[in-house]
């Protein structure tokens, strides 16, 4: 029989310890599916992490490893570096992008997303470009030259309106008037009228008078509604009267050339008016008369109000042919 004095294989050790597998010695093949069990189970765990016959090699296992029972399994080897080659084949192999991506061009380094068409005015052609920049410049050198008319015109009194008064004028007057009397510390608080009525020459020589006929509300009328509103529409009325009371004295006299002209004009614009309706007759004269109407306070205000209108009539003045239409003074020349 042999001796069982020495460290073998699930032997007995001359101390009396049962000695362990020796990791140098390559064990039977039929002791490593099914090795004796031991009293600390290491037989155990060896078996259990010890390769099956039936079982596949496992991929990620690398070259040259070591069984549990010490001993390299036949075949892996090869199998283990095919596997390693076709990974090393796939993360070398190009990737291609997106069809729309090919076409923007290949990305910057750096960048995680390739850039995308060009926008705006970096996308038109060099001679398009050079297009909008004129437009954009000839707009930004429009606009910093009405912004320093209109800051002239609203300016007090200096050297350069001294100088150049008569541009300023020129450039604002009338499209971009600025009338400053909404910021005034007491705002315009009524509503001025400008009122006409006619002494009519009948065919049959008969004379009447017709009655008040509101002017400033036919210019309302107009206006409202209108999306674009003319300059006549809005200010010819109105200028003209404020020409006129500026240019005569509290009892209706004329203050010069300046009084005769703001008369004429004035004159002229009624006609022009009146030539617009049916009155039955020839126009021989004319009379004006101012209508002040305050504002009603709002309804959450305690302020009290008198809306009661005032009038002011002016004396009657004769037409002559200057102040007529052309076109009623070729009718009646007829």
């Amino acid at each position: 029989m042999d001796s069982y004095g020495g460290k073998g294989a699930g032997g007995v050790g001359d101390d009396g310890d049962a000695a362990g597998p020796d990791p140098g010695a390559t064990p039977a093949r039929e002791s490593a599916h099914r090795p004796e069990p031991t009293s600390d189970g290491a037989s155990e765990r060896a078996a259990d992490a010890a390769p099956r016959p039936d079982a596949a090699p496992r991929p990620e296992a690398s070259a040259g490893a070591v069984t549990p029972a010490g001993a390299t399994a036949p075949g892996d080897t090869g199998e283990i570096r095919g596997v390693a080659a076709a990974a090393d084949a796939d993360r070398d192999r190009p990737v291609a992008l997106p069809a729309a991506d090919a076409e923007a061009g290949p990305p910057f380094a750096g960048d995680d997303v390739p850039h995308g068409p060009r926008a705006g005015i970096a996308a038109l052609s060099m001679p398009y470009q050079v297009v909008a920049a004129v437009a954009l410049a000839v707009v930004g050198v429009f606009a910093c030259v009405h912004l320093a008319m209109v800051f002239l015109h609203v300016a007090p009194s200096n050297t350069l309106t001294k100088q150049h008064g008569e541009a300023v004028d020129d450039w604002v007057y009338p499209e971009f008037e600025q009338n400053w009397k909404l910021f005034a510390p007491n705002p315009l608080q009524q509503n001025s009228s400008v009122e006409v009525r006619a002494q009519i020459a009948g065919t049959d020589g008969s004379r009447r008078t017709t009655g008040w006929i509101d002017l400033s509300a036919q210019d309302a009328e107009r206006i409202r509604g209108s999306l674009l509103p003319s300059h006549t529409e809005q200010n010819e009325l109105r200028r003209a009267w404020d020409f006129y009371l500026g240019s005569h004295t509290d009892d209706h006299r004329p203050n010069g050339m300046r009084g005769e002209l703001s008369e004429r004009y004035v004159r002229r614009i009624v006609m022009l008016r009146l030539d617009e309706k049916e009155l039955g007759g020839r126009v021989q004269k004319i009379q004006l008369r101012s209508v002040t109407r305050p504002v009603p306070a709002p309804a959450w205000s305690t302020e009290e109000t008198d809306t009661k209108p005032s009038f002011r009539s002016y004396p009657w003045w004769r037409i002559t042919a200057a102040d007529r239409p052309a076109r009623a003074t070729v009718e009646a020349a007829r």
